[in-house]
């Protein structure tokens, strides 16, 4: 029977150990209602440390320790961040199709427009440098293109109408070799470039670091040109470069849309795209539309979403221009009327002045007249007499 008790004993202890941690001391005194210690101590292993062994502290092992991470990969002004368009589904240049998976806003001038699908298919690189290529050229033109019909001779153009030489309007013999020459020059460049190096170069090592969250490759249309150090016009770093070929490649992209449509007119037409075209005369009409333009930009701006694909909006900055505008407004309007006042009273002042300078010299004038008409009148008076 008392072997019984201290067996039931010792499991009741042990299961509750195993969820309770205690103290030696309770636990002692909780077998002791059923038989000595010496006797728990010869019959049973369990040793008072045992009641600590779910106590001890746990040392974290210094190889799960997480190393620091190097903080440029995380800033935008020393790489270029990946990934700009990864929460969204859709494409942002092209709401009603989903954005190409290769398209996430990584690189300058990607907005998800791919609705042929060539990035899947197509090395990326290659097509954004191509792209860049006859973004330059395609700006060239379009300066080109209209001054050459301004200001250019006629026996460079073509046709009684006196157009541009191209390959819808045609040649005349001299404009071809001329044409000819100069896409010779460009084709032999782009031949020898094409597999240019240039990750050793000053703008090259710069680019190598921005994109080293992206790829190994640099940025396309890299050739180590800057000579008057535009590059670097929003900031020396990474961001502040991206922003740059951002601008260059959107102005290229609207060159290439303007020379288009150029070539389309003239071939449709026949006559040159400056003849009577608001753009290339002096007239009152461009400079009001371009003021209301940067007016309107000065204020609004235009939204699109998913569930409105025009919505013009007040901005922050719009609201804030307002405010300053209409408080400088009433401050010159305050400041006027007060202007306004201290000139009346100038005036009233000057009138008096002059009203009493008036009838001074009138007095005057009556007395001279009166002294003269007195004088006049002796001199008779003496000849008579």
């Amino acid at each position: 029977m008392k072997t019984t008790s201290i067996v039931l004993s010792l499991l009741l202890s042990q299961s509750a150990s195993a969820f309770v941690p205690s103290k030696s001391s309770s636990l002692l005194t909780q077998i002791s209602a059923a038989t000595s210690t010496e006797e728990i101590t010869k019959t049973s292993s369990f040793s008072v440390q045992e009641a600590y062994k779910y106590e001890t502290s746990v040392n974290i092992d210094p190889k799960f320790k997480v190393k620091n991470v190097d903080e440029a990969i995380l800033d935008p002004k020393k790489r270029v961040q990946v990934g700009r368009y990864n929460d969204r589904e859709m494409s942002v240049s092209v709401p009603f199709l989903k954005r190409p998976s290769k398209l996430d806003g990584t690189h300058a001038g990607d907005v998800g427009f791919d609705p042929l699908g060539l990035s899947e298919n197509l090395d990326l690189y290659t097509m954004m440098e191509a792209e860049l290529r006859h973004a330059r050229l395609a700006m060239l033109a379009v300066v080109g293109w209209p001054l050459s019909e301004l200001v250019g001779p006629n026996f460079m153009l073509h046709g009684p109408n006196h157009l541009a030489p191209s390959v819808l309007n045609g040649f005349d013999p001299l404009s071809f070799i001329t044409v000819a020459a100069i896409f010779g020059g460009f084709g032999y460049f782009e031949y020898k470039t094409s597999l240019r190096r240039v990750d050793d170069k000053r703008l090259g090592m710069k680019h190598k670091e921005d994109m080293a969250n992206v790829w190994k490759y640099g940025v396309p249309g890299d050739y180590n040109f800057d000579p008057l150090n535009l590059y670097s016009m929003f900031g020396d770093t990474a961001d502040g470069r991206k922003a740059m070929r951002e601008l260059e490649i959107a102005h290229g992209r609207w060159a290439m849309g303007g020379i288009t449509a150029f070539a389309a007119w003239e071939a449709l037409t026949k006559h040159a795209v400056v003849e009577n075209n608001m753009f290339f005369h002096p007239n009152p009409i461009l400079p009001a539309l371009a003021l209301a333009y940067f007016a309107f930009g000065f204020f609004y701006e235009v939204k699109n979403t998913d569930q409105y694909l025009f919505q013009v909006e007040k901005t922050s900055e719009g609201e804030v221009r307002m405010e300053n505008i209409q408080k400088n407004l009433n401050e010159f309007s305050a400041e006027a009327e007060v202007a306004t006042e201290d000139a009346r009273n100038y005036l009233g002042i000057a009138a008096d002045i002059v009203m009493d300078t008036a009838k001074d010299l009138k007095i005057k004038y009556d007395k001279l007249t009166d002294d003269y008409t007195a004088s006049v009148m002796k001199n008779i008076e003496k000849e008579e007499s």
